[in-house]
């Protein structure tokens, strides 16, 4: 693919006046911000706004974000600042794209709105000290924080944002892919989960994400009859640490790496898992709401919020309880096709797409209002 950005023809005088010319930065994001940012600039885009997207040529791959209407530049320095001199709004999407569009702005009057996709407890020693004030350093550089859970606005405020508001981040409805119908029985044969139950979890092998706290639980499923089998899908770091622990101990996990065919896995699913130590908004959590799967979920970040009473939920790191939760549901199928139906309830409230488009271009409208 090439690195050189592409144009996208857009109404010429949107509202009777110039089109507003946004910059979307990405820098480190997952999958949920990518997946939001193709989302947003689908529907700034249909709304006659000029859109920009700075990434990774690798993200601009996976997301097409020209085909979503955004003119594409690589996440170079030199890249980002050129591109930022001439937008009336930027919109950084994490703490390390809010401090690289921070840093690009330097000495210019445009606006930076980020989105506040990471945060939650902080680490300890100097890796945390320098993520602490890369969050000042950004909360206070930005116009408006937008954070996807109330407690991401609250950390926010702390960290001294002027202006922090909540701003749910809803999942694409076509996140799923073209294939998200396929046939859940050949998904658990290949998988070879025909007889017995299916547990998933999807999301990057660090530790955050409480994986060595679901080997734990993994353990005491070993005496269940028929035996279940747990696929975790994602890479990252701790892919070995992991593997070890499967093989040495006899854990019925299976690692799939990466997979793009992780809603088809999730659709195959008995029960979803999330043992993270902090999540805002999570992915996994509502893809699994949406499809009916019953999900077991740390009491953490903004899961008890995002879910309500739509899923079971544990205590972070509490292996005893997660094994109990997830084996009490195992046994008990009326109790998740209970579940299943709140869960596709509770997804019904939850903002569209067309909804967070929307409060996103209200607020930029107000951050030009305030400069004209």
């Amino acid at each position: 693919m090439s690195s050189s950005p592409v144009s996208t023809p857009v109404p010429a005088q949107p509202y009777g006046r110039p089109p507003l010319r946004t910059v979307q930065v990405l820098g480190g994001a997952g999958a949920g911000s990518s997946a939001h940012v193709r989302s947003l600039t689908t529907g700034l885009a249909a709304r006659g706004v000029r859109v920009t997207v700075c990434a990774s040529v690798e993200a601009e791959g996976e997301y097409d974000f020209t085909g979503a209407g955004a003119q594409f530049t690589p996440d170079a320095v030199s890249a980002l600042r050129a591109v930022c001199a001439g937008a009336d709004v930027v919109h950084a999407h994490g703490v390390r794209a809010g401090m690289r569009a921070a840093v690009a702005l330097r000495g210019r009057r445009v606006p930076l709105v980020v989105t506040w996709h990471g945060g939650g407890p902080a680490e300890q020693g100097a890796f945390g000290r320098l993520g602490r004030v890369l969050e000042r350093h950004v909360a206070r550089a930005a116009a408006v924080v937008l954070g996807a859970s109330s407690d991401q606005v609250d950390l926010a405020r702390a960290r001294g944002a002027r202006d922090a508001r909540l701003a749910p981040v809803a999942v694409p409805m076509g996140a799923a892919g073209p294939d998200a119908a396929a046939d859940p029985g050949k998904v658990r044969a290949e998988l070879g989960a025909v007889e017995r139950p299916l547990l998933i979890a999807v999301g990057s092998l660090v530790e955050h994400r409480g994986y060595s706290v679901l080997l734990d639980a993994a353990r005491a499923w070993r005496v269940l009859e028929p035996l279940p089998l747990v696929v975790i899908a994602g890479e990252g770091p701790q892919r070995t640490e992991l593997a070890r622990r499967i093989e040495a101990e006899g854990l019925p996990v299976r690692l799939l790496g990466r997979r793009r065919d992780a809603a088809q896995l999730l659709a195959a699913a008995d029960v979803a898992v999330l043992p993270s130590r902090w999540e805002a908004r999570s992915l996994l959590a509502q893809e699994a709401l949406r499809a009916g799967v019953p999900l077991v979920a740390t009491a953490v970040g903004g899961i008890p919020e995002l879910i309500g009473d739509a899923g079971v939920l544990v205590p972070y790191g509490d292996a005893a309880a997660l094994s109990s939760a997830v084996t009490d549901l195992l046994a008990d199928p009326p109790r998740r096709a209970a579940l299943a139906a709140a869960g596709r309830a509770q997804a019904a409230t939850w903002p569209t797409e067309d909804d967070t488009v929307a409060q996103i271009l209200s607020v930029y409208d107000e951050l030009m209002d305030r400069r004209r």
